[in-house]
């Protein structure tokens, strides 16, 4: 199970990916697809202890529905592919 210090690092890292895709001007390119997740950023957030995560408004669906799916897959392929990267363990959720 991942400790809080790998979640946090996942998610800043997920958020960095976010913001620089929210930078390129290219239409269509996976990084143009990915800068429009930002109204999902408040649901990807992991909830404060006894709380739940708030249901996506509408907003967020329809960005994550313009995600294709290759590009999603290689979005998550790359997050998970970082700690090992930087020297870290394996992150594994369950």
């Amino acid at each position: 199970m991942a400790g809080a210090g790998t979640r946090t690092l996942m998610l800043v890292v997920a958020v960095l990916v976010v913001v620089a895709a929210a930078q390129q001007q290219q239409q269509g390119s996976c990084a143009a697809q990915l800068g429009q997740l930002a109204p999902c950023a408040r649901y990807s957030v992991p909830p404060a202890p006894g709380q739940t995560l708030p249901v996506p408004g509408a907003d967020c669906c329809s960005a994550l529905g313009a995600v294709a799916h290759d590009c999603a897959c290689r979005t998550l392929d790359i997050i998970n592919s970082l700690p090992a990267k930087c020297g870290l363990p394996r992150v594994t959720c369950q």
